[in-house]
Order: C-alpha cells, then sequence, then structure tokens
C-alpha cells in the first residue's frame, strides 16, 4: 500500500469539516509551511484557499496526514483538480515546529492569480497563519447534486 504525506490547511484538519473525508492518519506535531504562503477565506462560502505565492503571507501551520492512493484521489476530487477553477495539488516543504523535522509533502493551493479572476464583490478575508475553529464557522460546502 503505497503511503502519501498531504499537508492539510484547511477543512480536512482534525475537528473541522471536511475530516471524515481524510481517510488516513496524522502525524504527530505541529506543521508549518516552511516558505510563507497566503492563506484567505473565499466567497460567500468562505473556503479556505491557499494561494501558490511562496513568500507572500504567512508560515501556515496544519497537518501532515498519510493517506492510500484510493483516499488521495478522492481528495483530487474534493478539491476539484480536473476543473479549471479548482485546486492544484503540488509539492511543498513543512517543518514541525517543535522538533525541526521536515518533510515534502503534497498540498492543495489555488494558482497565483486566483484571486484576480473573481468578481470585485467576491468576499475575501486574510492573510491568515492558521485556520482556526472561529474561521471554520464562516464555512458552507458545496452543494453537491444527487
Amino acid at each position: 500500500m503505497i503511503r502519501h504525506r498531504v499537508f492539510v490547511y484547511g477543512t480536512l484538519k482534525h475537528g473541522f469539516p471536511n475530516h471524515h473525508l481524510s481517510r488516513g492518519h496524522a502525524l504527530p506535531g505541529r506543521w508549518q509551511t516552511r516558505l510563507r504562503y497566503p492563506l484567505y477565506l473565499v466567497g460567500e462560502r468562505a473556503s479556505p484557499w491557499l494561494i501558490d505565492a511562496a513568500g507572500d503571507g504567512e508560515r501556515v501551520l496544519g497537518e501532515v496526514h498519510e493517506l492510500d492512493d484510493a483516499a488521495l484521489q478522492a481528495l483530487d476530487r474534493l478539491e476539484r483538480t480536473h476543473e479549471p477553477d479548482g485546486y492544484r495539488r503540488q509539492r511543498i516543504r513543512v517543518a514541525d515546529s517543535e522538533s525541526q523535522q521536515e518533510l515534502e509533502v503534497w498540498a492543495w493551493l489555488k494558482p497565483a492569480d486566483a484571486l484576480d479572476s473573481l468578481p470585485r464583490d467576491t468576499p475575501v478575508q486574510g492573510p491568515f497563519a492558521e485556520y482556526e475553529l472561529s474561521l471554520a464557522a464562516y464555512y458552507r460546502p458545496r452543494h453537491r447534486s444527487a
């Protein structure tokens, strides 16, 4: 069984709205991106977007999960990687803030110009260093057709 390490920074974290969809297990530690990235809440759904603009924003806190191939593919579907406006799964580096252990992991990011293509009146909040439960309270899941 192949294991993939992924960095989750938003609704997939333990105790957050989409955690039940992450069918893996979390590695111990308090993981943080090695580089700074902008993390925003975007749109009426208040979706967390990590923007592929390394060097801007904050060192974002999250979790590292280990997944098998099927779970990774399921999260690609959730993050709509096949859609033009979806996230892009790519490699980033994270470090445990206590042990300083570094890992290369998958993460789902929005393209650097994603905010530029939004309608002018789209709500955008941030950047944030961490997606906390107080922010998750504003999240609204995407409605799926049956």
